[in-house]
């Protein structure tokens, strides 16, 4: 074959193609190079930017000629179009509590109108607006006319209202984020119809995350398998209650990451599933409802190229031992997250565990495993997270926990024992978070003084372990320190210098139940926006230190002494929380505290404190005050009213006086405990209809008199009445047995305070004999305490509806009548004190049915007869509780019953037999005598209506019948009146 030379023409054209090509390349790649944008494009940026409020001046740089320079704007390099628009937050969603961040975020967000001057750029295809706030406003509709988009990121953007379905148009589009996570006040997003999705045929990333699709949940499924390209699906929160067990066919099949999570949809793992096995990477069921099966009918081999499974809170069972063994089926496996907390798991932990060489995260707390961790944990060479918590698990801790030395976060807790030493420590250089907790006290750290360990920890809690007695030194290494729990760990002494140089960067701290010693700095520094202080329940005295920048405060179960600062308020005005209770405060509350514009909750109970109730009126989100047990007097402000959220008020055991005119328009109370003061006057019948969310009452120990009102029955949530030692009469109100909040098992309030978690909402009643004090089982008490007052009358029968009732005391009244014979159906009493009254007849041997009674006093009464012998009677050993009853027998008792004792008591239980068949008789007659009432009445009437005859044989009837009552009884009462004159001058000669 012969080759011709190219002719110079040709090679000419060659160089300047070459050349040309060359320059292009170029300018492609410098990023100084660009062609200059189009003035219309320019022209509707401009016009958009002006629809917009920015109030950080992120667009500052949105001015001169080139847009292309423009922050946030992309261009093409050769034609100088804007091709790209990102105006996404610089800051990610903040989802702690850093102050600094969450403000920074804040301010960041652009929001506004959203102008339709960008349908002038025409060649977008790229447009970001995510993690703005638009305030609600709908998403735009026009945006679906911008046509090349291949990538609409709108997610967190606080638009509101329907999803346009007019977004199908974009049928280029490849990447749609319409995540709208619930920010506090944020809108709500929702789809009605999902079919417009089908026109995105090329779309290879969807996430609908939080929007509503429950109007959709019907068709969900088969609107995505029309995505063929479809990579990655997030739909966590969509409401969506169903999913297909099966499809005909799978067409996306190409799918990698499916989130379901959060959802609900009551379902076993779908078949479906099965067919997308050997692509999925990510799969997210957690607490989806997907579950409610044993993981060990899943053959979990078939999900070899998983990276991230999360069953997390989906109810699932099974064998954890038989879970690892499946996935263990494949030949490399390549799982990095697996979460399976709060589900029903049992089993063991298996050796086998230690082959997953590449996982990173694993959670398997809150299940009920057991046994021991086996040491080849320490084989999980690029373990970050490790969750063991809540779960049934005891034994050591294995020292090759310390071999992981990417570990970041370390949660531990179960029934541990033995010792922890460094070497379970020895290669976590990069360990953050430390958690460490056993409930059984036997976990103790061996630890030298001058050790120095490798890690530099951000988080510490330690709870329940044995760390003292010293303070542990090892902390002054600990430079990152943001939160610090050490809680009933058995360190004492007092606490070193050093460690109040290092709380200006501390977040939390919680020194909980030790027995810490000594004073206090007199000002304790923590960093900008610190949330909690815990110091409680240790041995520290001397003045109360002030603490600025904290939210949450509890000094209580101290010995701390002296007065409250009197410029409490202005030091620390971001307070939400404050518990100084249970210490030895002397003088007045400083009116201070009403700077406190934040506090909620407020407890200076059980101190010396003195003087009136300061007036406050801007503690607007106050919701708890307890000043109980000091030595407070006046009348309650009528300002204490002027917080609409006040929910708990306890002024108890103080010398407060007056009556309770003041509380009116507290109509928020769920609980009021006025006890031991000096309150006169009648209990206000306006407690029973404003205060109807009212669960306990307390106002024993007062100068009430009066009836008890039967408005109290009306409080549907009241599980608690007290008003024992007051001078209240009448009869006890039989609609007592109505209340509903003492006939279920755990009685709440409809505005549940929701009270802080480290708020120790306690009280004291008079429960089995003693002086009780409840916390955290205090709605669980069921009471109802009248005794010391001057109640007659009989004890309502009504009140044994009481199913749950706990408590009963009636002691020292004017009771008569006999013990209601049903009271055996207060089935949960476990105590019963109806001493120092008058009431007579035998004890109901249904008593003998509450087997839960434990504390029981009759004495002082006139009852007679035999005690019952059988179940918890046999207990009740005492004599003193039968004590002044001359006419009771039978054990404890020294008097025996006799034959006839016994003869009538088996009378008298035959007698309540046949009251009962007498009642029930009585109940069939009343209902089978209306009918016949009807019936008679018109077989009379209907007669008379129509024979004239019969009516005036009726009529001559009654006037006869008449005649003769009136002449029977006008000669019987002549015989009377005649036998009294007699017997009374019988009488009189007598004398």
């Amino acid at each position: 074959m012969v080759y011709s030379l190219p002719s110079p023409l040709l090679m000419l054209t060659l160089i300047q193609l070459i050349s040309r090509f060359t320059s292009l390349q170029s300018s492609l790649l410098d990023p100084n190079s660009s062609t200059s944008c189009d003035k219309i494009e320019r022209k509707a940026l401009l016009q958009f930017k002006a629809g917009l409020q920015d109030y950080s001046g992120r667009l500052n740089s949105w001015f001169g000629k080139d847009c292309c320079r423009w922050s946030g704007v992309g261009c093409n390099k050769l034609t100088g179009h804007v091709t790209k628009l990102d105006l996404r937050n610089p800051y990610d969603q903040p989802y702690h509590q850093n102050a600094s961040l969450v403000a920074a975020f804040k301010v960041a967000r652009l929001g506004g109108r959203i102008n339709p001057s960008l349908l002038d750029l025409k060649y977008l295809n790229y447009l970001d607006l995510s993690l703005n706030n638009f305030k609600n406003t709908p998403i735009p509709n026009f945006i679906a006319s911008l046509t090349e988009l291949s990538y609409l990121n709108l997610s967190s953007a606080s638009f509101g209202g329907s999803v346009p379905h007019h977004l199908g148009n974009l049928s280029n589009l490849q990447y749609l984020d319409l995540y709208s996570y619930p920010l506090k006040y944020s809108p709500s997003i929702w789809v009605s119809d999902l079919n417009w999705i089908v026109g995105l045929s090329l779309l290879k990333h969807l996430n609908l995350g939080y929007v509503n699709l429950r109007m959709a949940s019907t068709s969900w499924l088969s609107v995505i398998n029309m995505l063929p390209y479809l990579e990655e699906l997030h739909l966590p929160d969509c409401t969506l209650d169903q999913v297909p067990y099966s499809l005909p066919f799978v067409n996306f099949s190409s799918i990698q990451v499916l989130d379901l999570s959060e959802n609900w949809f009551g379902s076993s793992v779908p078949q479906w599933l099965f067919n997308i096995s050997s692509s999925l990477v990510v799969l997210n069921l957690g607490n989806s409802g997907i579950g409610r099966y044993s993981v060990n009918d899943v053959d979990w081999g078939k999900f070899c190229h998983l990276q991230t499974l999360d069953l997390s809170s989906s109810e699932i069972s099974g064998e954890l031992e038989k879970f690892v063994s499946s996935l263990s089926k494949c030949d490399n496996i390549s799982l990095e997250v697996l979460h399976l907390w709060s589900n029903n798991l049992g089993g063991l932990i298996p050796e086998s565990l230690g082959h997953m060489k590449n996982l990173k995260s694993l959670r398997i707390d809150d299940n009920p495993i057991s046994g021991s961790i086996p040491a080849s944990i320490g084989n999980l060479s690029c373990l970050e997270e490790l969750y063991v918590a809540d779960n049934k698990l005891n034994g050591t801790i294995p020292e090759s926990i310390g071999q992981l030395n990417k570990l970041r976060e370390l949660y531990l807790e179960g029934n541990w024992y033995g010792v922890i030493l460094e070497t379970h420590f020895l290669h976590l250089e990069n360990l953050k978070s430390l958690y460490f907790s056993s409930w059984n006290k036997a976990l103790a750290f061996d630890i030298r003084r001058d050790w120095i360990p490798p890690f530099s920890l951000e988080l510490i809690f330690i709870s329940h372990c044995q760390m003292g007695p010293n303070f542990p030194a090892w902390l002054k290494t600990q430079k990152d320190l943001r939160s610090l729990s050490l809680e009933e760990v058995a360190i004492s002494y007092t606490i070193p210098d050093w460690f109040w140089e290092q709380t200006p960067q501390f977040r939390n701290l919680r020194l909980y139940n030790n027995k810490l010693r000594g004073t206090l700095p007199k000002s304790l520094k923590f960093a900008p926006g610190a949330f909690a202080v815990d110091l409680s329940s240790n041995l520290f005295e001397g003045p109360l230190p002030l603490c600025s920048q904290v939210r949450i405060l509890s000094l209580r179960n101290n010995s701390f002494t002296g007065s409250i600062p009197k410029n409490i308020g202005e030091k620390m005005w971001q307070m939400e929380y404050l518990d100084l209770s249970k210490n030895f405060l002397s003088g007045n509350i400083p009116p201070s505290i009403g700077k406190f514009i934040r506090l909620q909750i407020i407890s200076l109970s059980n101190n010396l404190l003195s003087g009136k109730i300061p007036w406050w009126k801007s503690l607007t989100s106050l919701r708890v005050i307890d000043f109980s047990k000091n030595n407070l007097s006046g009348s309650i402000p009528s300002s204490i009213c002027s917080h609409p959220r006040l929910h708990i008020l306890k002024l108890s055991g103080n010398n407060l006086f007056g009556n309770l005119s003041s509380l009116q328009k507290c109509m928020e109370l769920s609980e009021l405990g006025l006890a031991d003061n000096k309150f006169y006057g009648g209990i206000p019948k306006w407690i029973g209809e404003r205060l109807s969310s009212l669960s306990i009452l307390s106002l024993g120990g007062n100068m009430f008199n009066g009836k008890i009102p039967e408005n109290l029955c009306h409080l549907s949530y009241l599980h608690i009445l007290e008003l024992r030692h007051n001078n209240l009469s009448g009869r006890i109100p039989p609609c007592l047995g109505n209340l509903s909040g003492l006939s279920y098992l755990r009685p709440y309030s409809p505005q549940d305070p929701g009270s802080h978690p480290a708020y120790w909402n306690e009280m004291e009643f008079n429960v089995k004999g003693r002086i009780l004090e409840f916390t955290l089982t205090l709605d669980l008490v069921n009471i109802i305490d009248l005794s010391r007052n001057n109640l007659q009358g009989e004890i309502p029968k009504e009140i044994t509806n009481l199913s749950t009732l706990g408590t009963l005391n009636l002691s020292w009244n004017q009771l008569t009548g006999n013990i209601p014979k049903k009271i055996g159906n207060l089935r949960s009493l476990e105590t019963l004190d109806l001493s120092g009254n008058h009431l007579s007849g035998t004890i109901p041997s249904s008593m003998s049915d509450i087997t839960a009674l434990s504390h029981l006093n009759f004495s002082y009464n006139n009852l007679s007869g035999p005690i019952p012998s059988t179940n918890q009677f046999r207990t009740f050993n005492d004599p003193s509780i039968y004590e002044g009853n001359s006419k009771l027998c039978g054990y404890p008792l020294s008097t025996n019953c006799s034959t006839t004792n016994n003869g009538q008591q088996e009378n008298q239980d035959a007698e309540g037999k046949d009251e009962d068949v007498a009642e029930m008789l009585w109940l069939y007659f009343y209902i089978g005598m209306a009918p016949g009432f009807v019936m008679g009445f018109w077989a009379v009437c209907g007669s008379l209506i129509i024979s004239k005859s019969w009516r005036h044989a009726l009529f001559r009837l009654v006037d006869d019948i008449r005649d003769r009552i009136w002449v029977i009884s006008t000669v019987t009462l002549a015989h009377l009146i005649e036998k009294l004159k007699g017997k009374r001058n019988g009488d009189f000669q007598r004398k």
